[in-house]
């Protein structure tokens, strides 16, 4: 078993090694390649302007993550062509379908970026080009592939005359229409021709052979070689088809929320939230669910104090079934002494009078960490988006403290995670201010967090989340609130979401930890904004186009009519803007 994913750059430490193994393979099989060609990699990924081609990298990888195979693509946006740069199984592995899936991938990244077709080379399987039959019958066996999807040679050009007289095997110019029966006409063939001999080859193909290759084109479309190999097969097309499973949006579920379920009336974090919003999501085929994990409680106390961690843990542990506690006595006067019982403690630990703690508020808080820290195991074995659906929710979880319906910061455990491997970026678009998320990372310049909420005049906590909290010491300016007003349309908020994105990026993080608080949506009980669903598309997609590694934690969201369907929107949007190719 194996899987294609697109690997976008070496920041990952995973995605490092797999680039390294793919530069191994690039010595092992092309020796004539130049060190200087192989270490250009990881730039010509991260650095387009420079090459002058958008390049995409995939591999084939097996269940350790090995590389069984890979694929190298440009594409050049200014005259909209693909070309497929190399492909290649690791040693002693060909014949196990790696190429043909590559292949396939390759193809319908080139349609989705609707080059005019794909081009590579081939060598030939000419006997007069190339004599060598051990290399000869190679050479056929590649081109008999390639046919089979409709690619053939380029004819009527000198595109396989060797730069330097006397050398054997030049490569042919082939040319796959990715199926849409449609040639390119002689004009732009040749500023296609001018440009793969410039940026691929600009240091070692004279400008007077470029001209010469360039000036050959006459035909009027360009033409291709007849069919040599596959008579009666039709070239293979692509299919519609679900999206690949390195390109799916990670799905984790707190399968243990339902323990946690208040029945007090008016209490809104119900198990029914969960459920709406998987009725809605898991139809669109962009999600791929996988199992959570169970991990240290390290991770926990790696945010919050473990004094904390320790007493809910506790207090959960000797609560009656059936029966919760409500913080009631703050220490507002003293807060060194803690009372000796532990119901009555927890006001000492709690922030408001309607966050109860009952016998599984811990063990569902800690699975709800358990799906967040596997969402963003995933981001580090390769993959871009990870969703969370959880609850409780946690961005309101201090590093002392709960309330707001949070025991535990599932999103701040996973940013402090990732903060490992690289700055992390927080973007609270919940309704109600994270002060639980400000309150950990407060003096810390490694985590930026920015939040768009609610004045705090009108809207929970109301003691946090003014503009002029911009964090302390070493995380001084590292903290951006963004507080709104009362009254808000998707139009206005767009506009905020714009200046907050433009500071993330500022930050260059190399992961984004997104708390997705749906209750901004029109009607929900615990807000006053106006946001429809196609406002949470557009929001999704603004925040897929930043195009990073991306953790959502699923924090607020009340209104059960309407939940599902604004998570719908909103997915959509994300998974269109993280691959979109503007």
């Amino acid at each position: 078993m194996f899987r294609i994913r697109r690997i976008y750059d070496d920041l990952i430490p995973l995605d490092r090694s797999i680039i390294e193994q793919i530069q191994e393979i690039l010595r092992q099989q092309f020796p004539l390649l130049s060190e200087d060609a192989i270490a250009k990699l990881p730039e010509q990924l991260r650095n387009p302007l420079r090459f002058r081609f958008r390049s995409v990298l995939f591999v084939a990888e097996g269940a350790r993550a090995g590389v069984k195979g890979f694929a190298v693509l440009h594409h050049a946006p200014d005259l909209n062509f693909s070309f497929l740069d190399f492909i290649a199984a690791a040693r002693r592995l060909t014949g196990g379908g790696f190429g043909g899936a590559l292949y396939q991938r390759v193809r319908e990244e080139a349609l989705s970026l609707k080059s005019i077709g794909l081009f590579f080379e081939c060598l030939p399987d000419d006997p007069r080009l190339c004599p060598d039959p051990v290399l000869l019958r190679q050479n056929v066996s590649r081109l008999r592939f390639y046919e089979r999807y409709g690619a053939r040679p380029v004819i009527n050009t000198a595109y396989e005359a060797p730069v330097n007289p006397g050398d054997d095997c030049p490569p042919y110019l082939v040319f796959d229409n990715l199926g849409k029966e449609v040639l390119p006409d002689r004009t732009r063939t040749k500023r296609i021709v001018r440009a793969i001999l410039q940026r691929k080859y600009g240091d070692f193909c004279p400008r007077e052979y470029i001209d010469m290759v360039v000036g050959s084109i006459t035909d009027d479309p360009v033409r291709l070689r007849k069919p040599k190999y596959v008579k009666k097969e039709p070239p293979l097309r692509l299919a519609a088809g679900p999206v690949k499973s390195a390109e799916s949006i990670i799905l984790t579920v707190n399968d243990r929320h339902q323990i946690h379920h208040v029945h007090e009336r008016g209490y809104l974090e119900s198990p029914v939230r969960i459920e709406a919003i998987l009725r809605e999501i898991e139809p669109t085929g962009v999600f791929e669910r996988v199992t959570v994990r169970h991990f240290s409680e390290r991770h926990i106390k790696a945010v919050h104090d473990s004094r904390f961690v320790d007493y809910f843990k506790k207090v959960c542990s000797i609560m009656k079934s059936g029966t919760s506690v409500y913080p009631y006595v703050f220490p507002i006067r003293n807060n060194a002494r803690p009372p000796k019982e532990l119901p009555i403690r927890a006001g000492y630990y709690c922030i408001d009078t309607f966050t109860p703690l009952n016998q599984n508020a811990f063990l569902a808080a800690k699975r709800a960490v358990d799906c967040a820290l596997t969402a963003a195991g995933k981001i580090l074995e390769g993959y871009r988006l990870g969703y969370a659906l959880v609850r409780p929710p946690g961005h309101h979880a201090e590093k002392h403290a709960f309330g707001g319906f949070c025991y535990l910061n599932s999103a701040a455990v996973a940013a402090h995670y990732l903060s490992i491997y690289g700055n992390v970026a927080i973007l609270d678009i919940d309704y109600h201010h994270g002060n639980g998320t400000q309150n950990i990372f407060y003096e810390r310049s490694d985590v930026l967090t920015v939040s768009i909420h609610g004045h705090p005049r009108f809207a929970y906590p109301y003691f946090s989340g003014f503009e002029d909290e911009q964090g302390k010491g070493p995380g001084e300016e590292f903290n951006i609130n963004i507080p709104l007003a009362e009254r808000i349309n998707g139009e206005q908020y767009r506009k905020v979401l714009a200046k907050a994105l433009r500071r993330v990026e500022g930050f260059r993080p190399r992961f984004l930890v997104l708390a997705l608080g749906l209750d901004t949506a029109k009607g929900d009980p615990t807000g006053s904004w106006d946001l429809r669903p196609a406002d949470f598309r557009d929001n999704g997609r603004m925040i897929g186009a930043l195009r990073l590694p991306t953790v959502v934690v699923q924090e607020g969201g009340y209104r059960i009519r309407s939940l599902g369907n604004n998570a719908r929107h909103f997915f959509l949007g994300l998974w269109e803007g993280a691959h979109s190719q503007s």
